[in-house]
C-alpha cells in the first residue's frame, strides 16, 4: 500500500492462526438517543468565537495482529504468521470538527494520568484557543475528579456521548480505519514501531481524508450543520 511501511513476520519461533471473520452487530437508535444527540447539538451551538470541538477516543494496538482478510488457494484456509507475543500500546487521539487536524500520543495505559496527560497535550496545541469543547465517552478515565478538575482548569468542556454508540465518535471511526490498513493480518517487528506505524498514518492523511474517514464529510453526518458556522 502506498505511504504504508510494512514488515515481515519475524521467522523464528513463529506459529500459524487460522484466518476468522469478525461478526458484524448493528443495533436502531430510539427516542432516548434522538433526545441527547439533540441536547448535544445544542450545548454545542453555544460555542463563542475561538473555542474549538474535537472527538477524541483512545484505542489499543496489539503485537497479535487482528484478522481480517487475506489471499489463499481456493479450499485452503489462510494462514497468519505470528511469534505468540501480545504487547499493546494505547493510542490517545482527537480530530478537529471544522479542520480535520489531529493530535496522537502514544501511551502504555488508558487510565486516568494518561487521559489527564492527553488534555493537558491538546491545550498545549490548542494554546490559542478560547474554550476546547471535547465529545467524549464516559470511560472512568474521563469522569473521575481529578480528571474533572483539570478539565476545567484548561478551559476544556465535556460533552458526553450516548453509551454504547461509538459511530458518534468520529475518532472511533478513524480508529476502525486505521486497525484494517495498518494492524491487521501480519505481526509487526515491535509494538513501539506498531504504534508509530500507526501515528503515522493517522497523522499522514489528508484534511480531506481525515474528515472523509472519520465520516465528518459524509451527508448522514449527525452534526452537520455545525461545520456551516
Amino acid at each position: 500500500m502506498p505511504g504504508v511501511r510494512t514488515h515481515a513476520a519475524p521467522a523464528l519461533g513463529a506459529v500459524w492462526l487460522v484466518l476468522e471473520a469478525p461478526a458484524l452487530c448493528l443495533a436502531g437508535a430510539g427516542a432516548a438517543y434522538r433526545s441527547e444527540k439533540r441536547g448535544i447539538a445544542r450545548r454545542l451551538s453555544r460555542r463563542q468565537p475561538g473555542d474549538v470541538v474535537l472527538f477524541i477516543d483512545w484505542t489499543l494496538v496489539r503485537l497479535f495482529p487482528p484478522l481480517r482478510a487475506a489471499w489463499s488457494r481456493r479450499g485452503e484456509q489462510a494462514l497468519v504468521p505470528i511469534t505468540g507475543q501480545n504487547a499493546k500500546r494505547v493510542l490517545f487521539g482527537a480530530i478537529n470538527l471544522h479542520t480535520g487536524r489531529r493530535v496522537v500520543l502514544i501511551s502504555k495505559r488508558a487510565g486516568g494520568a494518561e487521559a489527564r496527560a492527553f488534555f493537558e497535550e491538546l491545550r498545549r496545541r490548542y494554546w490559542q484557543a478560547g474554550r476546547i469543547w471535547l465529545l467524549l465517552d464516559r470511560a472512568s478515565a474521563h469522569t473521575n475528579d481529578k480528571t474533572l478538575r483539570l478539565a476545567d482548569e484548561l478551559r476544556i468542556k465535556l460533552v458526553w456521548l450516548p453509551k454504547q454508540w461509538p459511530e458518534l465518535n468520529a475518532m472511533d471511526q478513524l480508529w476502525k480505519e486505521l486497525k484494517q490498513r495498518i494492524a491487521a493480518n501480519r505481526q509487526a517487528a515491535s509494538i513501539d514501531t506498531l504504534a508509530q506505524e500507526a501515528v503515522d498514518w493517522i497523522l499522514s492523511l489528508s484534511r480531506q481524508e481525515a474528515l472523509r474517514k472519520a465520516g465528518i464529510l459524509s451527508p448522514r453526518f449527525w452534526l452537520k450543520h455545525l461545520l456551516q458556522n
